[in-house]
């Protein structure tokens, strides 16, 4: 009996053989791993050679047909693209195929005849009065600033992803929402179908909707989801702070629609819960820059009380340059590693003697590189030692001038909020959820890459890395799959180098 590995050696012998004695010298195929899988490919790799055919490992100029499955001519050609160094046109001359003509070809035994249902379309020039589709495929390939042109496309399916997002359908949130980014990053405002040509990321559901909007000016579906009674409820108890979608899910299942609903109810609510109905009000008014600058000078104070030299970084979507968020983001570091150890604990010991924190649970740092692995973890968690919290603003009188959206607009105060109340009925101060995170200095480069945003660009960034550069990024480290070890970037330039994209600046991250 021939020994295993004697049998594998064979097996590739056999294949290397099969490239030699191609029956059909003009046809080189390369088989397009991206979405068919690593297993898929080398089943069909070795179909093809033993029916005769030349199918390459790797891509390269010499291929004349190249296949996929499940991806666009735009994604084809992305690809293609990538892997020309500084960023030249390739594969202009190959075919672009969908797999249908190579199991066709594998059946026939011989290269069928190429037809046009065979053929992945790719635009490349543009109709009359069609915008000219630039935009990649990975939301962390696009530019994408605060300000764009089609607020009335995005906020739409925006609806349609928390509405999947409460069914807990995240397949069809995250392509709504990355339909909403693509729209986003267009140079353009859309005004007919014919604009989104060659536009990726846009499947048919989003692209019943925007036509629909385009026409009629509106979307019968997501006015219907609007006036659910199930939307409206989702929408109302998971801005109650420390509710996730399970437990509103579940709560609404029990009757529940309202805030108020949860504190008459009779359910045991824990902490966090709690004082999410308290401050339900201030913690759904939005958060100016002004008072995360105001919140930013406390916890500086608090931080250098007790580790001088600590620096501290304001994140989330107001490095972005968001003028108002839900929340205040802060990363806190030390230059000399290691100082930061257990500083967390002596920071919230330092807010709770000046009664500066209404709430607060700390997690200590769980992250062990060398025993967590290169491995992506099963969520997008990190693991540092962190403090949510909810912060005791103090402020001047404020007059409905200065705080426009808390005099005069719906708030949720109007569908029944049980203790909270209104910033502007308390102004002498407001709750505000802070979130505090401990870095290492090794990986503060990772973690304010992480905590900057948006949510979207962090999981294109993740995917990019894993599918197209064979590495596995995290907000703690970069592992290299191919060379079998960490590399050790020092700043966020330096990550996007290392996994090949151009450096976008946090201003162009609002995907």
């Amino acid at each position: 009996m021939v020994p295993l590995k004697r049998r594998k050696t064979n097996s590739r012998s056999a294949g290397s053989d099969d490239i030699a004695v191609s029956k059909f010298p003009s046809v080189i195929i390369f088989l397009l791993e991206r979405k068919m899988g690593a297993s898929r490919k080398t089943f069909l790799t070795g179909l093809g050679r033993r029916k005769g055919f030349r199918v390459e490992e790797c891509y390269s100029q010499l291929v004349t047909h190249v296949v996929s499955e499940n991806n666009s001519g735009e994604e084809v050609r992305d690809w293609l693209e990538a892997q020309t160094p500084g960023g030249g046109r390739t594969g202009d001359s190959a075919h672009l195929l969908d797999i249908n003509w190579f199991t066709e070809s594998m059946a026939a035994g011989h290269p069928v005849d190429i037809l046009d249902r065979h053929r992945l379309r790719v635009r490349t020039e543009p109709s009359h009065g069609a915008m000219v589709p630039t935009l990649k495929g990975y939301a962390c390939q696009r530019r994408t600033p605060l300000q764009h042109h089609n607020a009335l496309l995005t906020d739409a399916l925006l609806v349609l992803a928390e509405n999947a997002e409460f069914c807990e359908d995240e397949g069809r949130s995250v392509a709504f929402r990355r339909a909403g980014a693509v729209l986003k990053a267009l140079p353009q405002a859309v005004h007919k179908m014919e604009d989104l040509q060659g536009v990726p990321c846009l499947g048919g559901h989003s692209q019943r909707v925007i036509k629909e909007i385009l026409e009629d000016g509106t979307s019968r579906e997501v006015e219907m989801v609007l006036q659910s009674e199930q939307y409206q409820a989702m929408k109302a108890l998971t801005n109650i702070f420390g509710v996730g979608v399970k437990t509103a899910d579940r709560w609404f299942r029990e009757g529940l629609r309202l805030p108020s609903d949860a504190l008459n109810s009779g359910h045991k609510l824990n902490h966090a819960q709690q004082a999410g109905l308290q401050y339900y009000d201030d913690l759904n008014t939005p958060v100016t820059k002004a008072e995360a600058d105001s919140i930013g000078q406390i916890v500086e104070e608090a931080v250098q009380a007790v580790l001088p030299g600590a620096e501290i970084t304001l994140t989330g979507g107001f490095r972005r340059g968001k003028p108002t968020g839900h929340d205040v983001d802060f990363l806190i570091t030390h230059p000399e590693e290691g100082k930061e150890e257990g500083l967390m604990p002596k920071v919230v010991s330092w807010l709770e003697a000046r009664g500066l924190l209404l709430y607060q649970k700390t997690n200590i740092n769980s992250y062990l590189e060398a025993t967590d692995g290169p491995a992506r973890p099963p969520h997008n968690m990190d693991r540092f030692e962190r403090c949510f919290s909810i912060f005791r603003l103090e402020r001047p009188q404020a007059s409905p001038e200065q705080h426009p959206q808390a005099v005069g607009e719906e708030q949720p105060q109007e569908r029944g909020s049980p203790l909270g109340r209104r910033a502007s009925e308390s102004p002498g101060w407001k709750a505000v959820r802070v979130d505090l995170v401990v870095s290492p200095v090794s990986q503060f480069a990772f973690a304010l890459l992480g905590w900057t945003g948006s949510q979207l660009f962090e999981r294109d960034l993740r995917r990019w890395a894993g599918q197209e550069k064979r590495m596995s990024l995290s907000s703690h480290a970069l592992y290299d799959s191919t060379q079998n070890r960490y590399l050790r970037p020092c700043s966020e330039e330096e990550i996007f180098a290392l996994v090949g994209l151009e450096f976008i600046p946090p201003s162009e991250r609002n995907a």
